[in-house]
């Protein structure tokens, strides 16, 4: 059994964005739960069993898993008929996996670093700044559409997840808003816009 632990409008928002995109929004079970928000308001909740009370967290069969890219990596290859992974054996599948791992160990902290207003050299050192950002993305859609090339993969719904929620935030930069623009304008968005606006009004 899989059960995705998620709260509307947060990070694990990308999450239910890849079970609808991926159609196995039958074969995955979603508890809301609550978590504290930037704004104040929120709250731990105790049915949540994510060790630090955050989300999104998937249980597997009593198996849990954190993070978005490790759990976006995991259903993809856990359903591979839905061709949003690329397989073991594919000759690209070392590329699939640096995207992935870039996002989570490289990316989200250039912009919440960035949202925070920190700048220090060992910050820029260590992760570079939104330039690069912008030109690693640029270079991969200069080849594109996608980025693994005519594959639409989970590295798509998760890299261009924080300018899904936060447009302004998007690199002035064509072929990167076009590239977000084609996946916010993908089939199933309207769905998970309109599950994330009713739970949101529900709570």
């Amino acid at each position: 059994m899989l059960t995705l632990y998620h709260a509307p409008h947060s990070r694990s928002t990308r999450i239910l964005d890849l079970i609808y995109a991926m159609g196995i929004a039958d074969r995955v079970t979603v508890r809301i739960v609550s978590v504290p928000r930037q704004d104040g308001t929120g709250r731990r909740d105790p049915l949540n069993p994510h060790p630090e009370g955050k989300v999104p967290l998937l249980d597997h069969d009593g198996v849990m898993i954190w993070e978005s890219a490790a759990i976006m990596l995991y259903l993809a290859d856990l359903f591979p008929a839905a061709e949003y992974t690329v397989p073991e054996g594919d000759a690209g599948r070392g590329r699939f996996l640096a995207w992935m791992f870039w996002y989570a160990g490289v990316m989200e902290p250039v912009i919440v670093h960035g949202v925070a207003g920190l700048d220090h050299p060992v910050l820029h050192t260590t992760y570079r700044g939104m330039a690069e950002v912008t030109d690693r993305l640029r270079k991969a859609l200069e080849a594109g559409p996608w980025l693994m090339g005519d594959r639409l993969t989970a590295a798509d719904l998760l890299i261009s997840s924080p300018f899904m929620w936060f447009k302004d935030s998007t690199p002035d930069d064509p072929l990167i808003r076009d590239w977000v623009d084609r996946i916010a304008s993908l089939p199933w968005q309207a769905t998970v816009i309109e599950l994330e606006n009713w739970h949101m009004a529900a709570a």
